[in-house]
């Protein structure tokens, strides 16, 4: 029987923005070269494989090249087809058993609520290469357990970034984060992720790498809730509240297309 596969934006409230992520249920449990062959096929960021269970649901993420142990975006895509295709009721929490534990979502005031793992970051020195790879300057420079995080100066070097993917490919992470406070509008910073390693040159948004960055400005600014803009092409919103060793994060998401696997 053919296996419906939908693409879904994220972190976006119209389509063709924010970031596209493949949501497939699956009806048993599947091999996990055949879910890496189905990502390449789709050739997004993030191909997300859901099975349904007792007490909620199991979640795979992966990319074109490699499974992930954490992705923000498709888990919000995957959630709005919970509630879109009416596998769950509105007001049903959605639970996904993944990699990186139990992770929940709920439906509030229009907008997907997630609750994430925290991963804070520590002062790290910079590998070789890294600084002169991305094109900038780092105020500081960090390391969670997936990514490097660097601060620079303004948000403008932040949008202006044009990092050599090639050169940040051998970079022994998943992927750097580059961030910068706003001074002024509605966001309290902006960031940028580059992930070439995974086969991701510039992730449009990445929900995880927000589990990093709330901790980060929660002890930069003083406060623990922000509204953060991901500068990428595409570009993107995120509701981002620090709690204790839990990020929740807060994003829309649109259904683009619909589709089958034969």
């Amino acid at each position: 029987m053919p296996l419906q596969l939908f693409h879904i934006d994220a972190f976006t409230d119209r389509p063709f923005a924010g970031n596209p992520a493949a949501v497939c249920l699956l009806e048993k449990e599947m091999e996990a070269a055949w879910m890496q062959a189905v990502a390449q096929e789709m050739n997004l960021s993030e191909t997300a494989f859901l099975l349904r269970r007792d007490d909620g649901f199991g979640l795979r993420w992966f990319t074109p090249e490699v499974e992930v142990a954490l992705c923000g975006h498709a888990t919000l895509a995957s959630a709005h087809f919970l509630w879109a295709e009416r596998h769950l009721e509105p007001r049903a929490v959605a639970r996904f058993h993944t990699q990186s534990g139990l992770l929940t979502a709920v439906q509030r005031d229009g907008w997907i609520e997630l609750d994430f793992p925290a991963q804070p970051a520590l002062p790290a020195p910079a590998p070789a290469g890294m600084a002169a790879a991305l094109g900038g300057t780092p105020v500081a420079t960090l390391k969670s357990d997936f990514d490097f995080l660097v601060e620079v100066a303004t948000e403008a070097e932040v949008r202006a970034m044009e990092p050599d993917f090639r050169a940040l490919r051998v970079v022994n992470a998943r992927g750097v984060i580059v961030t910068a406070a706003c001074t002024e509008g509605p966001y309290d910073f902006v960031s940028r992720f580059f992930g070439p390693a995974v086969g991701i040159d510039e992730d449009p948004v990445t929900g995880s790498a927000h589990c990093v960055l709330g901790p980060y400005w929660q002890a930069r600014l003083g406060k623990s809730s922000f509204l953060a803009f991901q500068a990428s092409a595409r570009g993107g919103e995120v509701r981002v509240e620090v709690q204790g060793d839990r990020v929740k994060l807060g994003g829309k998401a649109v259904t683009v297309s619909r589709g089958e696997l034969l």
